[in-house]
């Protein structure tokens, strides 16, 4: 069971997972995550890295998981290194936080019922004592979420195109080409989860055709168009989890 709500800081989202032994297959977003996992002893404190394609997560039944996942170009400044520095990888806290802080942070969670509140807390602290955020950022994410092509967004922030693929390295974790597509995907896959034709889909979100649209969402999440669109509890399609519009069922903590 997937859950999510809307968070602080802004355009954050928390989510909570219960793994049910199956592989859960993570689609790439463009985001960052910070995530506590409670396997019912121990936790543990991870960062996810923004992911150029889909990742496959495996957890023994019955992990649970709450996850912070930052808008877009926010989460380095909550880390304290480059996105591109986390491209593709899972790494425990301790080894972007000192460990003392990391500790105090999973007692915290391991003592008390609402994680997510946790999560919360300590990113906003965090970014309370972090440089000013890169003021081209949101106008970069907002541009290419809406279909802008690569070149207009440069423009619109005064960058050539070299400035602009070294700021999207440090704050997204690649470059805006990549982001563009991984944007693109998501709002293909939002529409057609809807309900839509694949075709009109892959004409309202910018595809040459349904074909393209198809080829796009195999390469980045190494299954098909049909399959991450399959209606849940029909026993067809991917078990994975869409990072950025889970399924309902109430709101987390």
């Amino acid at each position: 069971m997937y859950r999510e709500r809307s968070a602080r800081p802004a355009g954050a989202v928390v989510w909570t997972r219960t793994a049910d032994g199956r592989p859960a297959r993570v689609l790439p977003d463009g985001c960052t995550d910070l995530i506590w996992c409670d396997t019912g002893g121990a936790g543990e404190l991870l960062v996810a890295g923004p992911d150029t394609v889909a990742h496959l997560a495996r957890a023994p039944e019955g992990t649970r998981y709450t996850g912070l996942r930052f808008a877009p170009g926010t989460g380095p400044a909550v880390f304290g290194v480059s996105a591109h520095e986390l491209r593709n990888l899972r790494v425990p806290l301790d080894a972007l936080w000192p460990d003392a802080e990391v500790r105090r942070l999973a007692d915290m969670l391991a003592g008390g019922d609402r994680p997510g509140r946790v999560l919360e807390t300590a990113a906003v602290a965090r970014l309370a004592g972090a440089p000013p955020a890169d003021p081209v950022i949101g106008v970069v994410v907002a541009g290419l979420r809406g279909g802008a092509p690569v070149a207009a967004v440069a423009d619109r922030v005064g960058l050539s195109a070299r400035q602009l693929h070294r700021r999207a390295l440090a704050a997204f974790g690649y470059g805006p080409k990549t982001l563009a597509r991984v944007l693109r995907m998501n709002r293909a896959l939002d529409a057609a989860r809807e309900g839509r034709p694949f075709a009109e889909v892959a004409a309202a979100t910018g595809y040459a055709d349904q074909a393209h649209l198809a080829r796009e969402v195999r390469a980045l999440t190494g299954v098909s168009l049909g399959a991450l669109t399959a209606v849940p509890g029909t026993g067809t399609g991917d078990a994975g989890q869409h990072r950025t519009a889970g399924p309902g069922g109430g709101a987390p903590d």
